[in-house]
């Protein structure tokens, strides 16, 4: 197939070019210039604005955009609305609010103009591992991009397959499932980045209790001096807490013990947000994955009111004096 690609940066530029070791053709556009060459060293076209990308696709075209979530994207949408015709295909596949893309193929839908989103996941990996993938929109559209999406899908592997009903949608073992309509990939994909806040939460709680236990606060006779890249190591293997977080955790243990390039403050991109939003209108109780994204909340500021309301509790209770950390 012959794709557009809309946004060069980490994940935009490795889906064109694992599309293109896939023998897929890519247009690829962005407005740095530099970030589009690299990919054009790879095999791929220029296209010299929007407009000169969807001239160059054969029509009925189908348009992938990679753009952070919000006016970026939103304002590409909007523009390859006005250029794209009756049959294309505008596929959105950064983070976007799942109400958003009801919104968009919606308002796409009169003019003809097909609208799928895709909840990506797979980070700077996916050119090697390929990317997970969470689709919402019309079933004759997925199923016409169908020959890209296995391309970027990760495939079988080597995890052992899961005993699973007959007639289940072989896709998703290969790592894409059309998840339901418009906006219903994203919302899937916007759960799983909630999930992942808790998951990281666990293991950043669990080893700063392992590095803690050499604390001088502690009696002399209780402290352990634990090696924690040892112990990430010998998790991976075997340990049913293993997973590719824990594998990445290994990584920057064993490079840097203390992690010093860190600065500890950390950033969510909005999808964690979206989840408990979700969690509070469904009144489902979301207490490890809401606490994780407090926690994240907490991890850029050194002391919050509450902290400071907690020690005035402590003084007025028990005349305890809190003294600053050394």
């Amino acid at each position: 197939m012959r794709v557009g690609v809309v946004g060069m940066g980490r994940m935009g530029a490795n889906i064109a070019r694992r599309l293109m070791r896939g023998g897929h053709a890519c247009v690829v556009y962005d407005r740095d210039a530099e970030a589009v060459q690299k990919v054009v060293a790879d095999g791929a076209a220029a296209a010299r604005d929007l407009a000169g990308l969807v001239e160059t696709l054969e029509s009925p075209r189908v348009v992938w955009v990679m753009l952070p979530a919000g006016g970026p994207t939103e304002e590409t949408v909007t523009a390859l609305g006005d250029l794209l015709a009756n049959g294309d295909v505008l596929i959105d596949g950064g983070n976007t609010f799942y109400r958003d893309d009801i919104r968009r193929a919606k308002a796409l839908a009169p003019k003809g103009v097909i609208y799928v989103d895709i909840g990506t996941s797979g980070g700077v990996w996916g050119l090697e591992r390929g990317f997970c993938m969470m689709v919402g929109g019309e079933k004759a559209a997925v199923d016409r991009i169908d020959p890209i999406l296995k391309t970027l899908a990760p495939g079988l592997g080597a995890i052992p397959r899961t005993r699973r009903e007959e007639g289940a949608d072989p896709r998703a073992e290969l790592g894409y499932i059309h998840a339901g309509p418009a906006g219903a990939g994203h919302f899937v994909k916007m759960v799983h980045n909630g999930i992942e806040y808790g998951l990281m939460q666990a293991y950043a709680e669990g080893f700063d209790i392992l590095n803690g236990k050499a604390s001088e606060a502690l009696p002399e006779s209780d402290r352990f001096e634990l090696n924690l890249p040892d112990i990430a190591e010998v998790w991976r293997r075997g340990s049913v807490i293993s997973s590719w977080l824990l594998d990445l955790a290994a990584q920057a243990l064993a490079g840097e013990h203390q992690l010093e390039r860190y600065t500890g403050a950390v950033a969510d991109s909005g999808e964690g947000r979206w989840t408990i939003e979700a969690a509070i209108e469904e009144a489902v109780p979301a207490d490890v994955l809401s606490a994780a994204l407090f926690a994240r909340f907490r991890s850029r500021r050194d002391h919050t009111f509450g902290e400071k309301l907690l020690s005035a509790m402590r003084f007025g209770f028990g005349g305890h004096v809190e003294q600053p950390e050394k």
